[in-house]
């Protein structure tokens, strides 16, 4: 099934956080909390302005997300558990940094510049 959201809506699949744990304490599946995180599975064309402009989003399909604990609307396609949220509800993308890029040197700018006594 193919699913469309309209506007700027966005249908989101739950990241599954794995079993909670507390000390040596396994939390039971019904007083677990459901994950703030989640995968766009599709994405609406924008919002329209009053002028009639489209504003397109800034999530796109395969984008990774946080977002609140009481966002959307929880649907079930296919028996599979989803969230309708307006891209309001977003918090944040999370975008994947390499291992090699996250440990290079950032480059030197004027704004890092520190002044020293005696200099």
């Amino acid at each position: 099934m193919h699913i469309r959201p309209l506007h700027d809506r966005i249908l989101v699949r739950r990241i599954d956080e794995g079993e909670q744990q507390v000390g040596a304490i396994i939390i039971p599946d019904s007083a677990k909390e459901k994950p703030q995180r989640g995968t766009v599975i599709a994405a609406g064309d924008g919002k329209v302005s009053d002028r009639g402009d489209r504003t397109k989003l800034d999530v796109t399909a395969g984008d990774t997300i946080l977002f609140g604990k009481y966002s959307g609307q929880e649907i079930k396609l296919d028996g599979v558990e989803y969230l309708i949220m307006k891209e309001d509800d977003v918090l944040a993308a999370i975008e994947r940094v390499s291992a090699a890029s996250a440990l290079a040197p950032k480059p030197y700018t004027a704004n890092d510049r520190t002044t020293r006594k005696g200099q």
